[in-house]
């Protein structure tokens, strides 16, 4: 039983991991990425359409990426939603396809987004932390009918040391996307 408790509590973790990946790969890092429009919603045909199911999203060289909409008549649309976007990024719409040029970041920028992403981070480490909060509450759900007080403590023990890897594997991430921030 407190085995599941713990595969549970793993996969949960992994799942954390995965969403700060996920939300550190949309910041704009100075090199021209199609993740960075992953949250654009596209006002297509009334629905909010996630852009990279409209078009075609491609990066001919490091600054710059090009979006062909599959339907021409949403190319305004994609301009408007990218426009109004906390990107930051100006689109240029030569009728067919939208161009947009990644500029290179300034010195206040890169650590505007150095704080953006220790943010994400610490919202990274919080969760993972909920997450073994949650197990040690079934923990000693079952110690008071299923298993000995020896055994509940031996296995929040398991669940602090995997509390320990996870927040391990945040900082690594963060530090990575941290050192791709400040390249230059």
């Amino acid at each position: 039983m407190p085995q599941t408790v713990k595969k549970h509590t793993e996969e949960r973790m992994e799942k954390a991991i995965l969403s700060l990946k996920r939300d550190l790969s949309s910041l704009r890092a100075g090199r021209a990425t199609p993740a960075i429009l992953d949250r654009i919603q596209v006002e297509y045909y009334g629905a909010p359409t996630p852009l990279n199911q409209l078009a075609n999203i491609t990066t001919p060289d490091s600054r710059t990426l090009m979006i062909q909409p599959w339907d021409k008549s949403s190319l305004s649309e994609i301009e408007r939603a990218i426009s109004k976007s906390d990107l930051g990024l100006t689109p240029s719409n030569d009728g067919s396809m939208i161009r947009l040029t990644i500029p290179v970041l300034t010195e206040e920028r890169r650590g505007e987004l150095v704080k953006s992403t220790k943010k994400l981070g610490e919202e990274g480490k919080v969760a993972i932390r909920n997450i073994r909060r949650d197990a040690n509450d079934e923990i000693k759900k079952m110690e008071k009918t299923d298993i000995s007080e020896d055994e509940s403590h031996r296995h929040q023990e398991d669940i602090q040391k995997l509390t320990d890897k996870f927040i391990g594997e945040v900082d690594k991430v963060l530090s990575a996307k941290e050192k791709e921030i400040t390249e230059v």
